[in-house]
């Protein structure tokens, strides 16, 4: 993506982040399940399987991100673009929880900033900025 779109996509995900309590409730009804996962730290193939097996984020399949996203491996911003649109496209069955790694002293000792300026070498701090104001 442009970094004019990966711009807009966080300036969308952080204005509706900011409408969202610190504290999410997700409840379902015996006939529905929640997908929960962690840790992704930076591996697509992981998201991909995810959803491989258990089915894309939709109104009947809810799923709860428990943060670390990010960093380790190489793929973070291919993730958090996924992620981000998701949410924003079905706000009520997709939540994200902040991790660890969701910080911005972090990114900068595991890899997340370094591979975000290697991707978007123009535009970079400024979308890292962005990054670390939605987190």
């Amino acid at each position: 993506l442009h970094a004019r779109y990966v711009l807009n996509l966080l300036h969308e995900t952080r204005k509706h982040l900011k409408q969202l309590p610190n504290i999410s409730h997700v409840s379902t009804c015996y006939s529905e399940e929640v997908t929960v996962c962690g840790d992704l730290h930076g591996q697509l193939d992981d998201l991909f399987l995810i959803f491989y097996k258990n089915g894309l984020p939709s109104p009947s399949k809810s799923y709860v991100f428990n943060g670390d996203f990010v960093d380790r491996g190489k793929q973070s911003l291919e993730i958090l673009v996924i992620l981000f649109t998701f949410l924003l496209v079905y706000p009520k069955e997709v939540h994200l929880n902040r991790g660890n790694h969701e910080d911005h002293m972090v990114n900068l000792r595991y890899g997340f900033w370094a591979g975000l300026s290697m991707v978007l070498r123009v535009h970079g701090k400024k979308i890292l900025k962005m990054f670390q104001n939605v987190f």
